[in-house]
């Protein structure tokens, strides 16, 4: 069996970045990948303006301690006022332009009024509630980065800058396929000796977080001339062909022995648990992924490894799981020969508790589950020994 580590670096040495783009606008572009870097055409803000509702005072310079000022003018936000003298002050709103002359702005709170006329609290710094042209973004600056996958403040961002559309690597074209004469659809009568398809559900769900297009192929029908057809076909139109099931070594198990007639197959076994029978290959160009058939296996071998694989096929730039180091809640006298990832929760003081029942068929610990503790083979924790927590809700778009 081939080691976590190693298997998912040569698996991410085979992910060829799609070369593709397409330009979209930004209400389209959430969570897909850039493709260019963005530079920032105009200065944020693009003008000195006010950070508050409040007046913009011109404090002489020879008496910084000034605390009357004759009001002259009202600024709104979107409006333009005109330059302010020494000891003169505009009431002024939020984002509003600062006038000339004007050196600080004082909060409302913090004045009193007599008809045109201003009196402080106190004295107020010069520069105070002042936002500077370019503070945010300063023009040629690059604020976004090819690689990076868009959320709603990336998507923000480039709008404050007058970028009404993006260039984005365009989606990955994936063919699912389910294996095995047992499956059934959800919604239809459950013969003797049956189970309902649940990779299919979980598997679809993933791939479109990601924003994949989907080839949805049903299920492949438990004969090696059917699968080879049905992998043929897929792989034709398809740049990732993801299957579930059949990739063991029984003698229903025809997926492993079609990709291997078709194309080849360059990972097999994969020293973790859940998911020891994953399959990675190619047929013509595209790469095929084999996942095991049990529901665990096949959503967490699809979060560790096929999904920051398919990050790197997108050219997204980041691509490990953000992790955290908590202390276990439970004890491990040694774990086995292969790396394993634990169904997990944070307990009430911070603590990290493992599901009750960890088997590889026990969709219900990945429902009650906030995250995977990942331990390396051969490991002993003690209660209140650091581990590692990756959250679930970092992996599931």
């Amino acid at each position: 069996m081939l080691d976590f580590e190693v298997a998912l670096a040569q698996l991410l040495a085979q992910a060829r970045v799609a070369t593709r783009t397409e330009l979209l606008p930004l209400t389209a572009a959430r969570g897909r990948v850039l493709a260019h870097d963005v530079i920032a055409p105009i200065n944020v803000p693009g003008f000195d303006n006010s950070s508050m509702d409040g007046y913009a005072l011109h404090i002489p310079v020879a008496a910084p301690a000034t605390t009357h000022f004759q009001i002259t003018q009202r600024i709104a936000a979107g409006a333009v006022g005109h330059a302010l003298a020494a000891g003169e002050a505009a009431r002024i709103f939020t984002g509003a332009p600062i006038p000339a002359g004007a050196n600080a702005v004082v909060m409302q709170e913090h004045c009193t009024l007599a008809g045109e006329a201003l009196q402080l609290a106190a004295p107020v710094p010069l520069g105070a509630n002042i936002r500077r042209i370019g503070e945010d973004v300063h023009h040629g600056q690059v604020v976004l980065r090819a690689g990076q996958r868009l959320s709603p403040a990336m998507l923000g961002l480039a709008a404050s800058l007058g970028i009404a559309q993006l260039t984005v690597f365009a989606p990955l074209r994936v063919a699912l396929l389910s294996s095995g004469d047992e499956l059934v659809e959800p919604g239809q009568p459950l013969p003797a000796g049956k189970i309902y398809n649940a990779n299919r559900y979980t598997l679809l769900a993933q791939l479109q977080a990601l924003g994949c297009e989907l080839v949805d192929l049903g299920v492949i029908p438990d004969q090696f001339d059917a699968t080879v057809a049905a992998l043929a076909a897929a792989a034709e139109q398809c740049d990732i062909l993801l299957t579930s099931g059949g990739v063991s070594v029984g003698e229903e198990d025809h997926i492993k022995a079609a990709v291997q007639y078709l194309g080849e197959l360059n990972l097999w076994k994969i020293a973790i648990k859940p998911g020891k029978p994953f399959a990675y290959g190619r047929i013509g160009n595209a790469d095929f992924i084999g996942l095991p058939g049990n529901p665990v296996s096949a959503l967490v071998t699809y979060l560790m490894l096929v999904r920051p694989f398919m990050l790197a096929r997108q050219g997204a730039s980041e691509l490990a799981p953000p992790r955290m180091t908590l202390p276990a809640d439970f004890e491990l006298k040694r774990a086995g020969d292969r790396r394993e990832f634990f169904r997990a929760r944070r307990n009430p003081a911070g603590q990290v508790s493992l599901f009750a029942h960890q088997g590889s068929a026990v969709l219900t610990s990945l429902v009650w589950a906030e995250g995977l503790v990942d331990i390396p083979a051969g490991t002993t924790v003690q209660r209140g020994d650091p581990v590692a927590f990756i959250p679930l809700s970092a992996l599931e778009g």
